[in-house]
């Protein structure tokens, strides 16, 4: 059995920002998000690295865009030592931004999903904790969810379709089908969970 369909499952999401983030991660949303209005963002604040976001963008006309954007330095930056330490955040640069077209209903199904699984995985009232490790900021339709990556139950496919969009964004157009079919089927799987962890079957 996976890690994801174990039964001990409790996935380290919550409502809102994670305590001591809201600045840092306002900051890296601003310099990724562009003049888009995604149904969907995942902000990811790695605890080294470049932050990055994953994005799906309806359109005109039903066409619906997947984008890839990364930050080029580290926003969060730590200058000094000891008591002089401070923290400064990195926006004066230009992202990386890579682009393509995604099927409509694929992303409209990817969207809800996400949004039925947190329903299932995060309980109302549950406050983002604070996480040492990567950190994920979601927002789907203007809700937002935080914390720690997941790692079980249907969240935990969340990860791997975050992975396979990010490897979509990048891929010749000659290659999207298969890139999809991959997406399709992990969505599958998450439904699967989902209503082994008690949510609702799929539609």
């Amino acid at each position: 059995m996976p890690a994801w369909a174990a039964r001990d499952c409790e996935v380290a999401l919550g409502h809102g920002w994670p305590p001591a983030t809201e600045n840092y991660g306002n900051a890296v949303e601003s310099l990724l998000v562009d003049d888009d209005a995604p149904a969907l963002m995942l902000t990811r604040l790695p605890a080294r690295g470049t932050e990055d976001a994953v994005m799906l963008v309806p359109g005109a006309g039903g066409n619906w865009t997947l984008q890839y954007v990364t930050a080029r330095k580290r926003v969060l930056n730590w200058t000094g030592s000891g008591a002089a330490m401070q923290r400064e955040l990195q926006v004066e640069q230009t992202p990386k931004r890579e682009m393509v077209e995604i099927p409509a209903g694929l992303a409209e199904h990817l969207v809800d999903a996400w949004r039925q699984t947190l329903a299932v995985a995060v309980p109302a009232g549950r406050d983002a904790p604070f996480s040492e490790d990567d950190t994920w900021l979601l927002v789907i339709d203007g809700q937002r969810v935080s914390g720690a990556v997941p790692g079980c139950g249907a969240a935990g496919f969340m990860a791997e379709q975050a992975e396979l969009l990010i490897k979509a964004a990048d891929t010749r157009e000659s290659r999207l089908d298969k890139r999809w079919g991959k997406l399709e089927r992990s969505l599958d799987r998450m439904a699967k969970a989902r209503a082994a962890d008690g949510g609702a079957p799929e539609r």
